[in-house]
């Protein structure tokens, strides 16, 4: 995780600056890392990881809100003799959904409900993948409304997950290969586009 150290909107794109805090990885400029699941290109390292975000990725994810002293999420890029122990992550968000609930259960374990966009909600299946703020989770639950995910003990020390509370938006990112056959389907005409419905 990094802390946002400073934010500036003077320019035609906002600088962002981030804390990194140490991190072992110690990326270079022209690096993509992710930042709560969006990709970045860092552009400076020297007072922080310093990034130039546009302003469609302000006003399409939650980085338009953030502000000094706010924690993130950080990723570097997987290269290809990276060992893959998860689902593929673009870092390309696709929309953001709103927590709903975010806690420890009566019965034990850490449950997040999130209300996903109508944008997002077509790809989510039982026990498929998602990306939340950049973490790739298994969904546990799916009603076609709501998305339940479970979170380990793990998840929550090293990721901002366990700090979001009921209203709070974040960033979505579906398994791109659910978007890749459902686009090839939608091509060939084997389903009317937009026909999707959530839970479909």
């Amino acid at each position: 995780m990094g802390i946002v150290r400073s934010r500036d909107d003077a320019t035609t794109s906002t600088r962002l600056v981030i804390d990194d805090h140490g991190w072992e990885h110690q990326p270079r400029p022209g690096d993509s890392i992710a930042v709560n699941g969006c990709c970045l290109t860092l552009v400076e390292h020297e007072e922080g990881l310093a990034f130039d975000v546009v302003p469609t990725t302000l006003e399409r994810t939650t980085l338009g809100s953030l502000a000094p002293g706010d924690r993130v999420n950080l990723e570097h890029a997987a290269t290809p003799s990276t060992l893959l122990g998860g689902h593929l992550v673009q870092g390309h968000v696709d929309g953001t959904g709103t927590i709903q609930a975010n806690g420890e259960e009566a019965f034990g374990g850490w449950k997040m409900k999130i209300q996903p966009p109508a944008e997002v909600a077509p790809f989510l299946v039982d026990r498929g993948s998602v990306t939340v703020e950049g973490v790739s989770l298994t969904i546990a639950g799916w009603d076609g409304t709501e998305v339940s995910l479970a979170l380990i003990p793990e998840t929550l020390q090293r990721t901002t997950l366990g700090g979001l509370v009921a209203g709070d938006e974040v960033n979505l990112e579906p398994d791109c290969l659910a978007k890749m056959v459902a686009s090839m389907l939608e091509q060939r005409g084997l389903i009317e586009p937009g026909s999707r419905k959530s839970g479909s």
